[in-house]
């Protein structure tokens, strides 16, 4: 007799298992949040005003949203893999429309598609193909039409909630102000997904690679800080200003900021919190993903905008050659400047708290002094602001080099043991199947 069983179809999705990595797709996925991220600095910077700002915070909050439901879709089902392609393609292309309709999110311009309604449909298409995926993977468990419904419900009140921004403020304009109409719904569109992330956490999500989800909201870091060193270089207009001696000391100032960061983030604790997250199991793992990657990422990435907001600021300003150099940042680029440093380094201590358990005195003391010199760095000279900043930046990674020599070493001859017993074991394993 021939074999009855079932054959595997193509486009059937395939679960991960504990030590996945992130795939070359979801990589070439993240490249349209890439130009979405780009697209929300571009029209912040536009209009830096506290209207301006308010408006490019919160659509990065729903897009920070979106992007992490399909983290959490790369850490159930092998993205590479069955019908999942095709999935998240299609969803890149829903993502690209939300990031070309961006400037129109709240206001739409005139002789196109209706910009916030497109905004709301793309929304609403990106976060269904994301509970899709779900009950995909758990089509078999009991209860599952129940749960499809509760994770359901948000996204749609979310959506519901935009597209009333997108139509209301028109009807009332006259009456009330349009803008703080549309914030207010818009708001309450963010709050609700983020409270539905708290109370329906459980409801069936696991994190089953911790080594996928740490790598993921790694490289996302690099997205944001890959946008600093962007405005960095579209502050200095290299296309249309000489390169002059001040120019390339504001560049290379910034260049040495964005380092410092990099290595704040990169060189010992999320070494570390990639160990406790390994180690933490079921309700725990979950409770730690979710608290320290998912929402205290996203000050994080604010904190690393605002900083290439104030950057570019500080370029424009020193490149300008009618604009003395002697002459104070236009506000508010001092404040865009110490403001994202600052609050990438105190959502960082809050990481650090909330998945280590412990707190370090050298970078509470830099948060500190980085709202101290504020003030300071908003009346003097723009160039001589960015050297204050970077001053702050250089002495907090020196300082750490010498104070947390120990730990730091300690951390890293852990990880290293764990690669290479890593590497023994893919080694051996490919020795027996030759």
């Amino acid at each position: 007799m021939g074999d009855t069983r079932r054959p595997k179809l193509p486009w059937r999705l395939r679960p991960v298992a504990e030590g996945m990595r992130v795939t070359r797709l979801e990589i070439f996925f993240d490249l349209v949040f890439v130009y979405a991220l780009f697209n929300v600095s571009r029209s912040t910077y536009a209009d830096l005003s506290p209207d301006g700002l308010l408006r490019g915070l919160l659509v990065l909050s729903l897009l920070w949203w979106c992007w992490t439901s399909y983290a959490w879709v790369g850490n159930s089902v092998r993205a590479g893999e069955g019908a999942m392609p095709a999935v998240l393609v299609g969803v890149m292309a829903a993502v690209f429309v939300v990031a070309l309709a961006l400037p129109e999110a709240f206001a739409d311009i005139p002789g196109g598609l209706p910009g916030p309604l497109v905004f709301a449909g793309c929304y609403l298409v990106i976060r269904a193909m994301s509970l899709v995926v779900f009950w995909h993977v758990n089509r078999h468990q009991s209860g599952l039409h129940r749960r499809t419904v509760h994770l359901a419900l948000p996204i749609l009140a979310a959506t519901a909630l935009l597209v009333v921004a997108a139509v209301l403020p028109r009807q009332l304009a006259g009456v009330v102000n349009p803008f703080a109409v549309q914030v207010v719904l818009w708001v309450l569109a963010v709050a609700v997904e983020y409270v539905a992330g708290v109370v329906l956490a459980r409801r069936g999500w696991r994190i089953i690679s911790a080594a996928h989800w740490t790598e993921r909201y790694e490289l996302v870091v690099i997205i944001a800080i890959g946008e600093l060193i962007i405005s960095v270089g579209t502050g200095t207009s290299p296309l249309s200003r000489p390169i002059t001696l001040p120019v390339a000391g504001a560049a290379i100032l910034a260049i040495v900021v964005t380092a410092t960061l990099w290595w704040a983030y990169f060189d010992i604790i999320a070494l570390a919190a990639q160990q406790v997250l390994n180690d933490a199991r079921a309700a725990a793992r979950l409770a730690l993903a979710r608290d320290a990657y998912v929402y205290l990422h996203l000050p994080m990435i604010i904190g690393l905008l605002t900083l290439a907001l104030g950057a570019e600021e500080v370029l424009q300003q020193v490149a300008d050659r009618r604009v003395p150099l002697g002459e104070p940042l236009r506000s508010p680029g001092a404040y865009l400047l110490f403001g994202g440093v600052f609050l990438f380094l105190l959502a960082h201590l809050a990481f650090q708290l909330r998945i280590l358990g412990t707190l370090t005195w050298i970078r509470l003391g830099t948060v500190v002094a980085l709202a101290a010199l504020t003030p300071v760095a908003a009346a003097v000279p723009a160039l001589a602001a960015l050297a204050i900043l970077t001053a702050v930046c250089v002495g907090l990674v020196s300082t750490e080099l010498v104070v947390l020599a120990g730990s730091r070493r300690a951390v890293r001859e852990a990880v290293l043991e764990e690669h290479l017993a890593h590497e023994e074991r893919e080694t051996t394993w490919r020795r027996r199947h030759r």
